[in-house]
């Protein structure tokens, strides 16, 4: 399963709850975008951007995001949701995500979204941070690249 997942760099792993089954008896579509902000949450954490933001004001703001289903989740099951950023640009990136069922082993969805550098005093976008830009491209360096699924 770890080979899965060996492409990005933070990696969490989250329960399904009962209750993030629907009508349809398997996982709502929108509890992937709940698993895709954890993984992101996380990875923002591993590369200090919050305490950036502190500092300077600027800090990340989600602009779009989609998701791709493969398999229907069902309770009870776990998943490793891995996050990782393939696309820098001046004033946004674009991250990944992949979600992983422990009881299937196999990928269940896997997503983007495109993380916009904003400036939340002045109410704009700004450029990527250096130290940020850098903080990604370092983390990045970690593990080897291959089809995202």
């Amino acid at each position: 399963m770890e080979q899965l997942l060996e492409a990005y760099p933070v990696i969490v792993e989250i329960p399904i709850a009962w209750g993030d089954m629907d009508a349809f008896q398997h996982v709502n579509n929108t509890v992937y975008f709940k698993h895709f902000e954890s993984a992101r949450l996380a990875y923002f954490e591993k590369i200090g951007f919050m305490g950036v933001m502190a500092d300077t004001g600027i800090g990340p703001i989600l602009a779009a995001t989609r998701c791709f289903f493969k398999i229907p989740l069902t309770y009870p099951d776990r998943v490793s949701v891995g996050a990782s950023v393939d696309r820098i640009e001046a004033d946004r990136f674009r991250m990944i995500y992949g979600v992983v069922s422990h009881a299937h082993g196999k990928l269940a969805a896997t997503g983007e979204g495109t993380i916009v550098t904003f400036d939340y005093q002045a109410g704009r976008k700004m450029p990527i941070p250096e130290r940020i830009e850098n903080r990604i491209r370092a983390l990045e360096a970690t593990v080897a690249r291959s089809d995202h699924g």
